[in-house]
């Protein structure tokens, strides 16, 4: 059914009410789907670390593991070129799909995400499940969309429902689904999708908790809350987590550079490389193996010494830059935060040896750590504060929480990092915006709304003399919570919420157009 801008408009006045059922929806489908590819990630795991005690000291077993490597590779290298959009976190797609620059396709998505993560756990390669997981929860929000026959701008708000529900069904954290989708996948907040976002987050993390229960992921013991007197030490902390975190995104875009250099070896042969790093990395250092979670239980209950968190670290990063950068479904989320803990742990450590830090502290700044390094890696604070909060079970940290988030932010910030998906969605995009917007079959109308910032091109000025983007229409504007019809004449303030329409083919140009007249200065 072709949606017109009549029925379009009419129906986005009845949006706020339809949402909450259909986050309801998207919530337990997209929940139960996220809770399944959880389980077969955690029996990959398992049957990997079987796998490695069982070809331990035989020649004959490693050289079998290494050809059952090698077939995985190619199966899934098969999976990338049958459906390109499985390839790497997930989440760049999702974002690109949400923005109307890029397509995907629900159904094979789906099925080849699924058997593509599954496959790159079980080689071992150090990738995680929150990617994938939120692009198949976006992917089941599109799949239920086109099966109601709902209009694109719906479609939209079911996908950013169903990566949040991806992201709590995946760590038992609704909240930071809920942010996270809003922050980084929607990058805007409105009453039609607030409300849907929290119910479909809410539903998937009660499917998920109902089932695998309710402990938080990262389960160490915080024993006092970090003295004020030692919030010197979260200022330097998140300085240094900027540099790393800026290093980090810098390190993951030139390991996907070079593979792409390497044009002989084609998707499979980039694929190969990283699963046979995996099997190497499984008989020399099995620990770096997977997410990494095992790390975190090792490092909280002082298991490692300083040396050996600075080894660790240095493996996991290059590990993960040959894992990711080869393009094999899987996601940076949970590797990242191992990372950020073997460097809270790293510095926690030298302040006990060197500068009197009590070892009680130390668990504090590991988890301080993985928050600001998340915050430096993926620009978006307030998702870091409330994930580390709800997967660590402990809300005393807050404050500390903040400032690191905050300083990590702005040391990133300053060094002129780009945050990682936005890098990896442009990278996807090169060479792709004049064709898909050619090609695009439009017909269909998406509505968007952009708020008005304070020093925007925008303010004080009169709708008539806006130079607006072309092939667009100025349908309403909200003020202070009141609608108003926008005439020529009519001036634009700081905090109005505009509510444009375009054809879908135009949807990504005009975005990217009415996001600077909105939030930046000419």
């Amino acid at each position: 059914m072709k949606k017109n801008t009549s029925y379009t408009i009419r129906r986005v006045k009845r949006l706020p009410v339809i949402l909450i059922g259909e986050g309801l929806l998207v919530g337990a489908v997209g929940g139960l789907a996220v809770l399944l590819y959880r389980l077969a990630l955690t029996l990959a795991g398992n049957w990997l670390n079987e796998i490695l005690t069982f070809i331990n000291g035989s020649p004959a077993r490693i050289a079998g593991w290494f050809l059952v490597l090698l077939l995985m590779a190619v199966l899934v290298g098969k999976l990338v070129k049958w459906e390109p959009m499985i390839s790497g976190s997930g989440i760049p797609q999702v974002e690109g799909e949400i923005l109307g620059k890029l397509p995907e396709n629900w159904k094979k998505v789906l099925p080849a995400k699924f058997l593509g993560g599954f496959l790159c756990i079980l080689g071992g390669l150090s990738l995680g499940r929150e990617g994938p997981s939120i692009q198949l929860g976006a992917m089941t929000g599109q799949g239920i969309a086109r099966v109601l026959d709902r209009g694109k701008t719906e479609e939209h708000y079911l996908m950013t429902c169903g990566a949040s529900a991806g992201l709590a069904a995946a760590f038992h954290a609704p909240l930071a689904g809920m942010m996270f989708a809003l922050e980084e996948i929607h990058k805007g907040f409105s009453a039609s999708i607030l409300v849907a976002v929290m119910t479909a987050s809410v539903t998937a993390d009660f499917i998920s908790s109902h089932i695998i229960g309710i402990d938080p992921v990262f389960q160490f013991q915080l024993v006092h809350e970090l003295p004020q007197d030692h919030y010197w030490m979260i200022l330097v902390l998140g300085v240094i987590l900027g540099i790393l975190g800026a290093f980090y995104n810098w390190f993951m875009l030139t390991a996907q550079k070079l593979y792409k250099k390497s044009a002989f070896l084609g998707v499979t042969g980039r694929i190969v490389i990283a699963f046979l790093a995996a099997g190497i990395m499984g008989l020399i250092m099995p620990s770096v193996l997977g997410s990494g979670n095992n790390l975190i239980v090792s490092l909280t209950a002082g298991e490692m010494t300083l040396g050996l968190i600075l080894v660790t670290f240095v493996v996991k990063l290059a590990f993960s830059a040959v894992s990711f950068g080869s393009g094999a479904p899987g996601g940076i989320f949970f590797p990242l935060l191992i990372l950020g803990a073997m460097i809270g742990g790293a510095f926690a450590l030298t302040g006990v040896e060197f500068f009197g830090l009590d070892p009680i502290y130390i668990n504090n700044f590991v988890l301080l750590a993985m928050a600001g390094y998340f915050t430096a890696i993926v620009r978006a604070p307030i998702t870091g504060i409330i994930l580390l909060f709800e997967m660590s079970g402990t809300v005393d940290q807050m404050l500390s929480l903040a400032i690191v988030s905050v300083t990590a932010y702005i040391t990133a910030t300053l060094l002129k990092s780009r945050p990682i998906y936005e890098s990896l969605l442009d990278r996807i995009l090169d060479g792709k915006r004049d064709e898909n917007r050619e090609n695009s079959p439009g017909g269909q109308k998406v509505l968007n709304e952009f708020v008005i910032m304070s020093g925007s091109a925008l303010e004080g000025k009169k709708v008539m003399d806006v130079e607006w983007p072309g092939r667009c229409l100025l349908v309403a504007l909200e003020r202070e919570g009141k609608e108003m019809i926008p005439r020529g004449k009519t001036g634009l303030m700081a905090g109005d919420r505009l509510t444009v329409i375009s054809d879908e083919r135009d949807a990504a140009y005009v975005h990217d157009k009415l996001e600077n007249l909105c939030y930046t200065s000419l």
